[in-house]
């Protein structure tokens, strides 16, 4: 048996708060020494708790296990796992505990791989050793079709494909990193969320299998703090686009749904949502990288919005689930303000107010409490 374990609840917080205290903005790298301390600590404890038990136990930090990543300091991505140390424990009849959440890059600085990080560090580990699957064990007891928060006749899922997970987990469902789905999509490492408290089965994220079409919708979530911003009649001509999303990539600022409207007289408004946490940056970029495109006194913001979603891998072969959704949200009176749609999800941008009587809306009325 292999444990992956995450620092203890509000460590990481604490320990961020203490270089936050020091300086506003702490160097990234120096950010991530002292985050990482708090799985050097779960880890050992872990492996103390074992032998405590009778068990044997050994434990192993990222640059141990040499979990390597890139150098995006607090937001690392995992690019190879040597696997040898870890093996070699199994195979003295040990459990390896391994520390989650960090890793170390080529000239051994310490990384962390950003909020939720020990899930992606579990399905890693699980992929590079060919595990026969990776257990989260978290707060909830499976993956729910809404939040059980939000609708009291939420019901456990007890099978979802990587691609819905994936889309409920970019889309607000907190259940899991998005990047463990990636992982767990791009190696076919079963994954099984369920709970610490109970030994209840929980929810199985696994292949698309052909039982799981007949589902036509099989979450609604909802994400908050969204906001948009319009540039409105700017110039319509070939690379303007690139030309206000340019400066903003180059600041790390991640824009979601994305819409262009023509007016005339070859102008259009082009607008995007963001997080509303990143409008300020935003703004100040835009006016000093486009000002020639659109005037800072012209471009438009709007916060306190949400984007509810609903997603299933059923709407591929399933016609009118658009239709059904905005005829949900009319009949609750709610505005939608922007759309977005993939294969598998719809997502709609409304005010924020709105949020949680949109999901029990769509919850009720795809029928979702319903097995």
């Amino acid at each position: 048996m292999v444990v992956v374990v995450s620092a203890m609840s509000g460590e990481t917080n604490r320990l961020i708060g203490l270089a936050k205290q020091i300086s506003d903005l702490p160097d990234e790298r120096e950010l991530d020494v002292v985050a990482s301390t708090g799985e050097q600590v779960t880890v050992g404890l872990m492996a103390l708790a074992i032998q405590a038990e009778g068990g044997r136990a050994v434990s192993f930090l990222g640059h141990q296990v040499r979990i390597l990543t890139d150098s995006a300091f607090a937001r690392a991505r995992i690019q190879d796992i040597d696997g040898r140390l870890i093996t070699s424990a199994l195979q003295a009849g040990k459990i390896a505990v391994i520390a989650g959440f960090q890793g170390a890059d080529r000239d051994g600085n310490i990384t962390t791989l950003g909020r939720g990080g020990s899930d992606t560090s579990a399905v890693a580990v699980a992929a590079a050793l060919k595990a026969s699957a990776c257990e989260i064990y978290t707060d909830v007891d499976g993956v729910y079709t809404a939040d059980p928060n939000v609708v009291k006749n939420a019901r456990k899922i007890d099978r979802i494909s990587y691609e819905e997970m994936l889309e409920l987990a970019s889309l607000g469902a907190k259940v899991l990193q998005i990047r463990s789905v990636e992982f767990g999509m791009k190696f076919a490492v079963p994954i099984h969320v369920r709970s610490s408290f109970n030994e209840n089965e929980g929810t199985w994220v696994v292949p698309e299998e052909k039982a799981m079409e007949s589902v036509v919708v099989a979450g609604v979530t909802a994400t908050k703090d969204e906001a948009k911003i319009t540039l409105p009649g700017i110039p319509d001509r070939p690379g303007i686009q690139a030309a206000v999303f340019r400066p903003l990539a180059a600041a790390g600022i991640v824009v979601d749904v994305i819409v262009q409207a023509y007016i005339q007289n070859g102008r259009t408004n082009l607008t995007f949502t963001l997080p509303s946490s990143d409008v300020a940056r935003a703004q100040d970029v835009l006016a000093k990288h486009c000002s020639e495109i659109c005037p800072p006194e012209h471009i438009k913001t709007d916060v306190n919005l949400s984007k509810v979603s609903v997603v299933g891998v059923g709407m591929r072969s399933h016609a009118g689930v658009a239709l059904k959704m905005f005829e949900i949200l009319a009949t609750e009176n709610i505005h939608v303000h922007l759309i977005s749609t993939s294969e598998i999800k719809i997502s709609c941008v409304i005010d924020a107010k709105y949020a949680e009587l949109a999901v029990r809306a769509l919850h009720d009325g795809f029928g979702l409490a319903e097995k």
